[in-house]
């Protein structure tokens, strides 16, 4: 994307406006961290919230409330406003129960699509003292700040088995009946670590792990942390392969061992893909 189109131009406002709510979320997230009247209660899904995860969706959305009146809201606490092509998505605090227990792993995500594409992406990790942040086009950065960055570049690791893998938890792979695919793929990587929930995908985009995948997501786990494996130079697909942060569950690579582990834990969406080129590269091409 040209530095000078408009389109840049404008995510270029929007990342700096992202980096601002995410300065408010640190304020609210680090105060709260630790503290000993932090209030826990139980979601119907028997996820925790705390007080902190409210304070902080509240507070986004009354920024953006003020500065983008225009623009719809998606979060993880709160009904969904507004309507039109853009769209942030907020997850207040991403491990949610490091933060309850006191784990510095956690952090607020935020994102911006435009007609469901992510186009701008923030993750902020106060508490490990680390930001990382992409714009569609415009790359992948991490760092303290907007104005101190350093790219960010995926691995050229090229085998499973030369490959560090990073999860979260076993048991939402058994629960989705995927348990036994992916213990042959842990036992197929070189070394395997469950650093967690945005870490995971954080350390690939940095070139530290190779595979980063959960089954079971949803769009504001995934949409901050999509774009900055992609603007790495990494793939990011749901478990059908379907890229983007709009399915079910996350399987991002370093591009380069993305099919194997397609292969490993979803040959059905190989074959998938396998199908629909031999249509568009056959005599009977997809008109188009």
């Amino acid at each position: 994307m040209p530095p000078d189109s408009p389109l840049h131009r404008n995510l270029t406002d929007d990342l700096r406006l992202a980096h601002l709510l995410a300065d408010d979320a640190d304020s609210i997230t680090m105060s709260r961290f630790k503290a000993l009247d932090l209030r826990v209660t139980e979601k119907p899904d028997l996820s925790p919230v705390t007080d902190a995860d409210t304070a902080v969706e509240e507070a986004i959305r009354r920024t953006l409330g003020k500065a983008r009146p225009r623009d719809a809201v998606h979060g993880e606490e709160m009904a969904d406003t507004g309507w039109g092509p853009r769209r942030w998505v907020v997850d207040p605090i991403d491990g949610t129960k490091n933060y309850v227990r006191g784990v510095p792993v956690w952090a607020t995500l935020i994102s911006l699509l435009v007609n469901d594409e992510v186009v701008v992406g923030v993750v902020s990790a106060p508490a490990l003292g680390r930001r990382w942040w992409a714009s569609l086009g415009g790359g992948a950065y991490a760092g303290k700040s907007l104005m101190n960055p350093t790219a960010c570049r995926v691995s050229e690791v090229g085998r499973v088995e030369d490959a560090s893998l990073s999860y979260a938890e076993l048991g939402e792979w058994v629960a989705t009946g995927q348990g036994q695919g992916f213990v042959d793929l842990l036992r197929s990587c070189w070394r395997t670590r469950a650093y967690g929930d945005f870490w995971s995908y954080m350390l690939l985009a940095e070139g530290a792990v190779d595979i980063a995948c959960e089954p079971e997501l949803e769009l504001h786990d995934m949409a901050a942390c999509s774009l900055v494996v992609t603007e790495a130079g990494g793939r990011f697909t749901d478990v059908d392969g379907r890229p983007g942060p709009h399915g079910a569950g996350a399987y991002a690579t370093n591009g380069l061992l993305h099919d194997a582990v397609l292969g490993h834990l979803r040959p059905d969406a190989l074959d998938d893909e396998d199908a629909t080129d031999d249509e568009e590269d056959g005599d009977g091409r997809a008109a188009g």
